[in-house]
């Protein structure tokens, strides 16, 4: 009868080890989350135009999300009403990091092609899934 209880109680917590969500994975859906509500929350006319990476290699990752977090501060709220929402998911999306420093990359922010803020947003989401 222990044997069985013991069995059982190992086989419910390797399930919940399975099926749990990687920190790292619940850190990119959170950063989804809130590049969305900044693509409904941003100015998108008559607003700076921003350097977008698109379809980064493997190596420049990383200079990809430096550029992103760098366009990031250059965004505006379409109206004052949401500021203090904005400022905060700002603050947020700025602190992201990416953990692999990768090589080093010939690109730079300036070689990437400038877009409107919802198009750079949205470059931004594809980028982190």
């Amino acid at each position: 009868m222990k044997r069985m209880i013991i069995f059982c109680m190992l086989f419910f917590c390797s399930t919940m080890v399975l099926t749990a969500t990687s920190p790292r994975t619940v850190k990119y859906r959170q950063m989804q989350q809130k590049i969305k509500q900044l693509e409904s929350m941003v100015k998108d006319k008559d607003a700076e135009l921003l350097h977008t990476p698109e379809n980064p290699v493997e190596g420049c990752l990383n200079t990809a999300v430096t550029c992103f977090k760098k366009g990031v501060q250059k965004l505006q709220p379409a109206s004052s009403q949401e500021n203090a929402k904005f400022a905060k998911a700002i603050r947020i999306v700025s602190k992201f990091t990416y953990g692999d420093p990768g090589e080093q990359c010939e690109s730079t922010c300036e070689s990437y092609q400038k877009k409107t803020p919802k198009e750079f947003l949205k470059g931004f989401g594809n980028l982190m899934q």
